[in-house]
């Protein structure tokens, strides 16, 4: 019986151009709605994957505005049977500040209801690009830690995780408890039945506050890379275009 934690971002649902906020210290989310991040989604894949095969458990968690309730019961929806929120102003966090909300709602859990086999996250938050929190959970609770695994298997006290490293694929066997961040395209996510969603708006969401005074993500600025823009050229229609495109073919080395 496996017991899971998966840490979860309510971060912007950006499908197209992404702004900033005027202090550039956040995502400019005033005309979008919010999500979890594909790399979350699989995390809370995992765990619910992971819960199911062993008859175990998986409970979601995230530390964030009151608003992140709605991405919590998103993951009750698709099969995490707890949830807990430690409310606090999301921009006023950085990774230090999450990682000890995470171990101080481990450690209270483990104490009462016992050790979980893996804390899973999503390996980079979308909105800020911070990736330090499940590293620095990991040394907070004196836990191995593994990052950017695509897959994960439990079995007599070892995860057995898949990962993609700079030569290929990687398989790494730690002994659990564990922490593991994930990055998308290991499983396919699901997203929440209406029935789903009506067992999860029956759950009781466990409200936290912090632990500590925010330390804050010590961040001068976010920054925005440059666009490109690109540009077609018309070499002409029908059978008269067939010598601007062998010149063209000429000009780039591929015909001769």
């Amino acid at each position: 019986m496996a017991r899971v934690l998966v840490c979860v971002k309510r971060v912007p649902d950006f499908s197209g151009e992404v702004l900033l906020s005027e202090d550039a210290q956040s995502a400019d989310a005033r005309f979008v709605g919010y999500t979890l991040s594909n790399h979350d989604l699989c995390a809370v894949e995992t765990a619910v994957q992971l819960a199911a095969a062993t008859d175990g458990s998986a409970t979601v968690l995230s530390v964030g505005s009151a608003d992140a309730v709605e991405q919590l019961r998103t993951a009750l929806g698709v099969g995490c049977t707890a949830a807990t929120l430690v409310e606090a102003d999301p921009v006023a966090l950085g990774p230090a500040d999450v990682a000890r909300e995470i171990a101080a709602v481990v450690r209270d859990h483990e104490a009462e209801h016992g050790p979980y086999d893996l804390v899973l996250l999503g390996n980079d938050a979308a909105d800020s690009g911070d990736f330090q929190v499940g590293i620095r959970l990991a040394h907070q609770l004196e836990r191995p830690v593994v990052t950017g695994i695509k897959s994960v298997a439990l079995a007599d006290g070892t995860a057995t995780l898949v990962g993609e490293g700079a030569l290929g694929r990687e398989t790494y066997a730690v002994p659990t408890p564990a922490v593991v961040t994930v990055l998308e395209g290991g499983v396919e996510p699901r997203y929440p039945t209406i029935t789903g969603r009506m067992k999860a708006k029956k759950i009781a969401v466990e409200q936290r506050a912090l632990t500590g005074e925010p330390v804050g993500s010590g961040r001068v600025r976010l920054t925005l890379p440059e666009t490109t823009s690109s540009s077609a050229t018309v070499l002409g229609e029908g059978p008269e275009a067939a010598p601007a495109v062998v010149d063209l073919l000429h000009q780039l080395g591929v015909a001769r």
